[in-house]
């Protein structure tokens, strides 16, 4: 409508005022009903055309769309094991923290694993007191038996020297030669008892202890799953566990938790295919939203999607046939606040609507650039604003059409 009018005014308004003022024309006269297409045939047949060319240039060089919201994530609440509610913490609607309690399922297996690794450290504790005693006892039991080894030694060489003066007879020297072997066999098993002992001093149980330390560390970790905590702060929806109800990570959430900055740094536009060569990063856009009506939000564009979703497809045991995708699908686009808090009091989710407007100011500051191409850029620009009193207008009448006309 805007862009009829304005044309109207460059186009019909002349053609008239000439036939008025120039040829006498009255309406109501000459001009009627049945003759107007006639007499302002130029005016008409101008307007038209100005004006389909530039509701084109409008919203091709200044992109609009009624396909943005306030997109943001939710976070589901799962344990990481399935199990009974044996107690919740929080209720529906709870603001929490991140790291904050939501409920624990009952733990009473990983309670008794827990028990048993740390019985079993104890054990291994106890193991090693023990092996250390022995090692004592061991070393004095070295002892003994080198000086055993030393007497049956000792006992040989006097024997064996008085046989050489034939005073003792040489089964005695022979017997005591036997003894000495036995001695040192006495001696070797001593010393090979000691450096067991000691291997599973040093080696052996701290191996052991290590390995229950582990299993005590897991057996922990599985305790503490089954405290089910939120991940970031923000909100409890959607949760009415009980104490009994069965939780599973695979078939049954316990609720949703929607993050305190979630839908509230960025709105997200779907914009037509056919301006995918006009939207760039650093745009300057506008945004009108139903959850905050009569206000205008300036915003830039930060991203440019360089994908279409509606063209995805998912590998599958068929063949996709192209006509599959019979919509054509909406160029996806990033829009962050111009200020700092631009986007308060707009509710997550909310629809919206925007506009995106092309900037020629580095094109023009070309000090090339040529007349006709400086002239077709600063209509561009110009016919913008348009486009901004449009939006204004929608911003208006969208509280209206929402309450009245829609009856919502």
């Amino acid at each position: 409508m805007f862009e009829l009018i304005l044309c109207s005014l460059l186009t019909i308004v002349p053609d008239y005022l000439y036939r008025r003022y120039g040829q006498g024309k009255r309406i109501g006269r000459e001009i009627t009903l049945y003759s107007v297409w006639y007499e302002l045939r130029w005016g008409i047949s101008a307007c038209l055309l100005l004006t389909i060319s530039l509701i084109t240039m409008i919203f091709y060089f200044h992109p609009s769309t009624s396909n943005v919201t306030a997109i943001f994530r939710t976070v589901t609440i799962l344990p990481e094991t399935g199990g009974r509610v044996e107690e919740v913490y929080v209720g529906i609607n709870q603001k929490v923290q991140a790291g904050d309690p939501l409920f624990r399922l009952n733990s009473d297996a990983q309670q008794a694993a827990l028990d048993a690794s740390r019985r079993k450290i104890a054990e291994v504790d106890a193991a090693m007191k023990v092996a250390q005693s022995e090692l004592a006892s061991a070393d004095g039991e070295i002892k003994q038996a080198q000086g055993d080894y030393q007497t049956a030694v000792d006992e040989y060489e006097m024997k064996a020297q008085l046989l050489k003066n034939d005073a003792v007879a040489r089964r005695e020297v022979e017997r005591l030669e036997t003894n000495i072997d036995s001695r040192k066999g006495a001696l070797d098993s001593d010393i090979a008892k000691k450096q067991t002992l000691q291997t599973q001093i040093e080696e052996l149980l701290p191996a052991q202890k290590a390995s229950a330390q582990a299993a005590e560390k897991q057996a922990q970790v599985d305790l503490d799953k089954t405290v089910v905590r939120a991940g970031v702060t923000g909100t409890v929806q959607q949760f009415t566990l009980r104490r009994g109800d069965v939780v599973n990570p695979l078939l049954r959430p316990a609720g949703i938790l929607v993050p305190e900055s979630a839908g509230k740094n960025v709105l997200i536009a779907g914009f037509g295919q056919i301006e995918a060569q006009v939207l760039k990063t650093g745009m300057i856009a506008e945004a009108t939203c139903i959850g905050r009506p009569f206000t205008i939000i300036p915003m830039v564009v930060t991203e440019v999607q360089d994908v279409i979703a509606a063209g995805q497809y998912r590998p599958t045991d068929q063949l996709l046939d192209v006509r599959q995708v019979s919509q054509p699908g909406t160029l996806t686009v990033f829009m962050e606040p111009l200020f700092t808090g631009g986007l308060n009091g707009v509710p997550p989710g909310s629809s919206c609507i925007a506009n995106a407007y092309t900037n020629n100011h580095d094109a023009l500051a070309d000090k090339n650039i040529g007349t006709l191409r400086w002239i077709f850029l600063h209509v561009v620009d110009t016919v913008g604003l348009v486009h901004a009193m449009i939006l204004r207008l929608q911003a208006l009448l969208l509280p209206v059409q929402t309450l009245v006309l829609q009856g919502h």
